[in-house]
């Protein structure tokens, strides 16, 4: 079923502002490859460019910074131009690389984790078995990974994933992969997102108060993380009405509702948009508000 223009006439939601509008962030395509955030952690941005990806993923060396031990955080691709730039941070520091670290196992993420691992001889360390190998370590939510005199600890965030994690720094970073991206929203792709379990680790991220977020995609986001977290959680809300309004004109499968909603988006992002939704859908049918069979979605009190 197709949604009539009267239905988006109908809508009277606006959406959120997003704060990061107003702030100087590098224009896209002009992040640098390498750059020092704070006292402990530098970024290198892989070279895999796309609309998912923006940028490219942002590898972080975290550890202290003239000496000693460090962790290397999503690892990325595997890739040799990507990996030379890594070592040569790690060599700049005269450091040694104990762990490399995974926030949730999309290839963009952690393809290249077990073999930097096996060529570092440490342990890849993520929430599942599926990434971090035989011989990486299992950790959860609370625990702590010593990096020499650094104590960075693991804040379990699902939603984006299933099996995402945050890790949080002394310094009060929190590297948050993508769980919030520096540019634009996350994409909760169902049915191994899920976005009631999204927002409350979005509650949860508020709650933690970050000084800055590091995040898998985009620059980091330091002058005001907070209000980025309120525009995420705000933005979900605003998708949320925008759909119960689209449904309030009959019945809709996802496709329609993905050209409704998103009618002023490149149309290469719509495959994503279409997980997105999907994913709305089923929060929406878990909490009873709607009926969702076969891809199309109703209203309870239409049913």
């Amino acid at each position: 079923m197709s949604i009539g223009p009267g239905a988006r006439g109908g809508v009277s939601h606006k959406p959120p502002p997003d704060p990061r509008a107003g702030w100087s962030l590098p224009a896209f395509g002009d992040l640098p490859t390498r750059a020092w955030l704070d006292d402990l952690t530098e970024r290198i941005l892989a070279p895999n460019p796309s609309p998912m990806t923006l940028d490219g993923t942002n590898t972080y060396v975290v550890g202290e910074r003239d000496h000693g031990p460090v962790a290397v955080v999503d690892p990325g691709p595997d890739l040799a131009a990507h990996r030379d730039r890594v070592d040569r941070a790690v060599l700049d520091r005269d450091a040694e690389v104990v762990a490399v670290l995974v926030t949730h196992h999309h290839p963009d993420h952690a393809e290249a984790a077990r073999a930097w691992a096996a060529a570092y001889d440490c342990p890849v360390v993520a929430a599942t078995r599926e990434v971090a190998g035989d011989d990486g370590r299992i950790v959860g939510d609370g625990e702590a990974i010593v990096v020499g005199a650094v104590t960075i600890e693991v804040v379990a965030t699902p939603g984006h994933t299933r099996d995402h994690l945050a890790f949080r720094l002394p310094t009060g970073a929190l590297l948050v992969g993508d769980h919030v991206l520096g540019r634009g929203t996350s994409v909760v792709v169902h049915p191994d997102g899920d976005l009631l379990a999204y927002l409350a680790s979005l509650r949860r991220v508020l709650d933690l108060g970050p000084d800055a977020l590091f995040p898998g995609h985009g620059p980091e986001l330091v002058e005001d993380p907070s209000a980025v977290l309120r525009y995420y959680r705000d933005h979900r809300r605003f998708r949320e009405a925008q759909l119960i309004d689209a449904l309030r004109a009959g019945p809709a499968g996802v496709s329609a509702l993905v050209a409704h909603l998103y009618h002023d988006v490149d149309r290469r992002l719509w495959p994503a948009a279409g997980a997105s939704t999907r994913a709305a859908l089923a929060a929406l049918a878990t909490e009873g508000r709607i009926t969702w069979h076969d891809d199309v979605a109703r209203l309870v009190d239409e049913t």
